[in-house]
């Protein structure tokens, strides 16, 4: 299997950690205001990683590519930051609005990676 499709596979595994302790810190706290951040941190962490993660382990010669490396860090990047402030934000910390914004935009450029790396593989 690719190395790269190990890091996304690592990184989802942690990002449903830390989407379970959200979860399970809302269910505890009866405070269900970060909802919102709990599912990006599961869908776009762990269910679209894993995604990634299995694209490459099928495609082992686009996942050499550096462009694919360059598309993990900068998702990762992106739900790495766009996650905890987006709950911080939900539960009160507005002041936190435009770091979601840029962060949230970091993880579309992501997308858009992935997307040139689709739309230019060679079949």
């Amino acid at each position: 299997m690719p190395t790269l499709s190990i890091w996304y596979f690592r990184t989802a595994i942690l990002f449903l950690i830390a989407g379970i302790c959200v979860g399970l810190y809302m269910s505890i706290t009866h405070q269900f205001e970060g909802t919102g951040a709990h599912a990006h941190i599961n869908l776009l962490g762990w269910v679209t990683m894993s995604i990634f993660g299995i694209y490459y382990a099928l495609n082992p010669a686009q996942a050499e590519s550096r462009i694919a490396r360059i598309q993990y860090m900068v998702y990762t990047l992106g739900i790495l930051v766009m996650g905890p402030s987006l709950f911080l934000m939900l539960t009160g910390t507005t002041a936190l609005e435009p770091v979601v914004a840029v962060s949230s935009l970091v993880t579309f450029a992501g997308v858009l990676l992935f997307a040139v790396i689709l739309f230019t593989r060679k079949a």
